[in-house]
């Protein structure tokens, strides 16, 4: 028993006219999930063929429209599915379709799992499915929910709590793990008021989870809302077992309206991203300075004259300690010791002569092995002074060496 893609765009027209079921589904709309496939009647307003509600006679039509997706159930186990929008017959002596559609090949695997077929056929049911995006879910955090800020840059990890509110929107996925697992032989219909709050206490669960691995990518709470992607992403790999696997639905899209921390949390780390900013001597000498000129200012205005006034200052700024000018000194030396090359001094080894070199006495080149200098072409002197090779005494005139005894080259 299965679906056969009917062929020409008159059919319908033309089967409500003979004596078969003719099965059709309206917009589901947002609010309905699953709805039973009822017969509809023909031109004389009665229904087509006289038999039983939960029978489907084979050569009947069954409409499938865009966004919906139909099964076949038969002694409530299902028989047969179609998610391609068209309009389809029925016929029970073949073998089951599988119609997948856009759902593609995860709701075949499901339909392997859990099909019965040969069943004799005394109750057959047809259901529809709304595998549109079912949006405008809203959710918020009664109570606050810890958050873990991470802030490499001033090297802050602090956890505090927010409170966050938005809406998501979720699609059905596989329709036979839905009806297996939630709606079942409904009698007409199911509607999304009747599993929002299982799906509500469920999310909110995985919300403090995804939130922990979003700190960790180093996002502040205050830029939620351009992540919501990655908390979609999140938390469908965080759900994939209780909606993925149980239910047959998925999260499509996650907003973030509003993400709200306690005023004592947020006037903490301003706190401490203001101290780290002082770290920096620069920063802290403008800060100083901006200080001091206030300061001056409201001592020009003290009632006790304006004398009284600076004096105060004064004292007060002698008991401080650095200044505003030490603080500019000092970044003005961390910024020097940031430019300046880092080299340490190199002392000149010292070069061993070769043995029997001499020195050239008309231009004074060192160094020389031959005969001749290489620079000038003055003659090596017959009797002129000689280093030491062994030693490297210099200028020495004799035959041998006076420290070393080494014989003249």
């Amino acid at each position: 028993m299965g679906f056969v893609m009917a062929a020409g765009a008159s059919i319908a027209s033309v089967l409500g006219d003979q004596w078969l079921e003719y099965f059709y589904c309206n917009d589901l709309g947002n609010d309905i999930l699953v709805k039973k496939g009822e017969h509809h009647t023909g031109k004389s307003g009665l229904l087509n063929r006289g038999g039983a509600d939960n029978i489907i006679t084979s050569g009947s039509t069954i409409v499938v429209n865009e966004g919906q997706c139909a099964i076949i159930v038969d002694q409530g186990a299902v028989v047969d599915v179609c998610a391609e929008p068209g309009a389809f017959k029925y016929d029970a002596s073949s073998s089951p379709s599988i119609f997948s559609g856009g759902l593609g090949a995860s709701i075949k695997e499901t339909f392997e799992r859990f099909k019965y077929g040969g069943i004799p056929s005394k109750d057959q049911r047809i259901y529809y499915f709304n595998i549109k995006d079912i949006i405008g879910n809203k959710y918020g955090t009664a109570s606050p929910v810890p958050f873990r800020v991470v802030d490499r840059n001033i090297g802050l990890d602090v956890d505090i709590t927010i409170k966050c509110f938005g809406e998501y929107s979720f699609r059905m996925k596989d329709p036979i793990l839905f009806y297996k697992n939630i709606s079942g032989n409904v009698s007409s219909v199911y509607t999304k008021d009747q599993i929002a709050s299982q799906l509500k206490s469920e999310l909110l669960t995985q919300l403090q989870p995804a939130f922990a691995q979003i700190s960790e990518m180093g996002i502040r709470y205050s830029a939620l809302p351009g992540h919501a992607d990655d908390l979609s992403r999140i938390l469908n790999d965080l759900l994939s077992e209780s909606w993925g696997k149980t239910y047959g639905i998925e999260i499509v899209t996650f907003g973030v309206n509003s993400v709200k921390a306690p005023e004592e949390d947020e006037k903490m780390i301003k706190e401490l991203q203001k101290t780290a900013v002082y770290g920096n001597a620069q920063y802290a000498a403008g800060a100083t300075a901006q200080a001091y000129a206030q300061a001056m200012q409201d001592a020009a205005k003290n009632p006790n004259g304006a004398m009284m006034g600076f004096a105060g200052l004064n004292m007060a700024q002698n008991a401080g300690g650095m200044n505003a000018a030490g603080l500019f000194n000092v970044a003005a030396q961390q910024q020097a010791a940031q430019q300046a090359p880092q080299q340490a001094p190199q002392q000149a080894a010292p070069q061993m002569q070769p043995a029997g070199a001499w020195t050239c006495p008309n231009c004074g080149t060192t160094g020389l092995t031959g005969k001749f200098c290489g620079e000038c072409g003055t003659p090596r002197p017959a009797d002129g002074p000689w280093t030491c090779p062994v030693c490297g005494t210099a200028d020495l005139t004799g035959k041998f060496c006076p420290n070393c005894g080494s014989k003249r080259p």
